[in-house]
């Protein structure tokens, strides 16, 4: 129980520096660059855990890294890009928060993993907790800004399953890296076709950088990949609701913003269904345990 706890708080920890990304974004960045912040979160992280731990991918690896590379890393960033210029955040925020849903959805064909009542449960509070959490009544939803939220969250859960569902044939270090690696490559000719390089990066830009390229990918994708691997997919999802969460308290702290009564109790909720799962989670995981058949002792087979 201790052990499956502190997975859990260490896995935590991307969600949680996950939901600083934005803040980090507007005020140290070079505006209008998202798709150069995710080349140079994912690009250098990569590289250099893959100069650290000189290991390639062997045989069918290269190309399931590719492929994990891709919904993990670059197409999922490439998603985020459109849906962060087509919707105000508090839409795109809440099409994330599906994410536990759609894992627990794809967990059942890919991992023989059945959904309960309860995590279904605890998925749907946790998505209307951060509906009441960011969004606005000036909200808009635009058909394709919509569609790149929902394939966001789509591509990102179908990578969290597929993580779980291959494991991984190396140190976590250079698994990491081979994911980045792959990721920032796909991402590099789009945001320099799309967005091309600011005309100067300041003091404060490449602290910034600095910041999302260590702490905010290579570390948390390395703790995030942890955490797959010892928990189920759905258990992981469920902390993606802590995204929203540490972003609004980052605004009340920071930036000086508000939050109202409804907003208040959306994070109460989101935090409930974030709980719910988890617990949901460790309950299935006990009755699958108890469920197991004993094998036979010698004695008793004497018997």
């Amino acid at each position: 129980m201790h052990s499956r706890l502190l997975t859990i708080l260490v896995t935590a920890y991307t969600p949680a520096s996950w939901g600083t990304t934005y803040i980090v974004t507007t005020e140290l960045l070079p505006p209008h660059r998202p798709l150069l912040a995710g080349v140079v979160r994912a690009l250098p992280s990569g590289l250099i855990l893959l100069a650290f731990t000189r290991e390639l991918p062997r045989g069918e690896w290269w190309w399931k890294s590719f492929v994990l590379g891709a919904v993990n890393v670059g197409v999922l960033f490439a998603f985020l890009f459109i849906a962060a210029e087509r919707l105000p955040g508090g839409v795109a925020s809440t099409v994330t928060a599906l994410s536990p849903l759609i894992v627990a959805i794809l967990s059942w064909p890919l991992l023989g993993i059945r959904p309960t009542v309860t995590m279904i449960a605890a998925g749907v509070i946790g998505v209307v907790g951060v509906a009441l959490l960011v969004l606005t009544p000036s909200a808009a939803l635009d058909s394709i800004g919509l569609l790149a939220a929902v394939g966001t969250t789509s591509v990102f859960a179908l990578g969290m399953v597929l993580t779980k569902r291959w494991g991984r044939p190396s140190s976590l270090v250079a698994f990491t890296g081979w994911q980045l690696a792959a990721g920032g490559l796909m991402l590099l000719p789009v945001a320099l076709a799309v967005e091309g390089l600011p005309d100067s990066v300041g003091g404060r830009a490449l602290g910034g950088f600095a910041y999302l390229a260590i702490a905010n990918t290579a570390l948390a994708y390395a703790l995030w990949f942890r955490g797959i691997e010892h928990l189920s997919a759905t258990a992981v999802s469920f902390l993606l609701l802590l995204v929203p969460i540490v972003a609004t308290l980052l605004g009340l702290v920071v930036l000086d913003e508000t939050l109202t009564l409804l907003q208040a109790c959306g994070m109460l909720l989101a935090f409930l269904g974030l709980v719910g799962g988890q617990l949901a989670e460790a309950a299935r995981s006990r009755r699958a345990v108890l469920s197991e058949p004993v094998a036979a002792t010698p004695a008793s087979r004497a018997r």
